[in-house]
């Protein structure tokens, strides 16, 4: 059975081109305009991933991601936005979004993407929904590094007694981090194990995604525990 998006996008030209690209692809897509529509969609019939602009009138992109994820909704979401800056990424990471590409993109990105965040959601050879690529599950559901402590069969983690409210994607980078704890990790090995896909050099997502972990992370009397190794990545350690 072909896959499901559901695009929402009010520029009738952009709706267009990627409803004809992703049907190429191999796609079934259901195209709305704005975000009543995607609400009412999604909530008619679940999609396998929705594809939401983020500056659309009425409901934008970041509420239809807030009123699904506070509904349970866990379905993956990419987001296409305009703005580029810091800060705008954060509020769609905050808002539920899994993943964003900023416009104007190239298609065969987006798609990129679309295939990494449905591998991340779809079992594999009875891996859990979620685990990242090539990552083995550890045989206790507790793993333990640098004052974290994590259960991966519930998805919860914590630092110290503060249990920490994770996205998935945070979730899944955190994992990473602490089952390779003292080991630097590469740009390219972080994103083929959390997205399936290296982005290249020019992508700031892993940045973003990092910088909002340690924003989770971080306490005023405690040492940090992601650091950056200049060049080459990110390695996970209690100075």
């Amino acid at each position: 059975m072909p896959q499901t998006v559901l695009l929402a996008e009010d520029d009738r030209a952009i709706r267009h081109a990627l409803q004809r690209a992703l049907s190429l692809e191999g796609y079934q897509v259901i195209a709305v305009a704005d975000g009543v529509e995607a609400l009412a969609q999604a909530h008619k019939s679940p999609p396998d991933v929705l594809l939401l602009d983020v500056m659309m009138p009425g409901i934008d992109g970041l509420q239809v991601c807030r009123v699904l994820r506070a509904e349970g909704d866990r379905t993956p979401i990419l987001m296409l936005t305009a703005l580029v800056e810091t800060a705008d990424r954060i509020a769609g990471l905050d808002a539920g979004a899994d993943d964003y590409v900023v416009k104007p993109f190239d298609v065969e990105e987006v798609f990129a993407r679309l295939r990494a965040l449905l591998r991340r959601t779809s079992p594999d050879n009875g891996q859990p929904a979620g685990q990242p690529k090539e990552q083995p599950q550890a045989p206790d559901r507790q793993i333990e590094a640098a004052g974290l402590r994590m259960d991966v069969q519930a998805r919860r983690a914590w630092r110290g007694e503060r249990e920490l409210e994770l996205t998935r994607t945070e979730f899944e980078l955190l994992e990473l981090l602490v089952r390779n704890a003292g080991i630097v990790l590469d740009h390219s090995t972080i994103y083929d194990r959390i997205w399936g896909y290296d982005f290249g050099p020019g992508s700031k997502n892993l940045a973003v995604y990092v910088g909002y972990l340690r924003r989770k992370l971080d306490e005023p009397t405690a040492p940090a525990l992601i650091h950056t190794i200049r060049g080459v990545g990110y390695v996970l350690r209690e100075d």
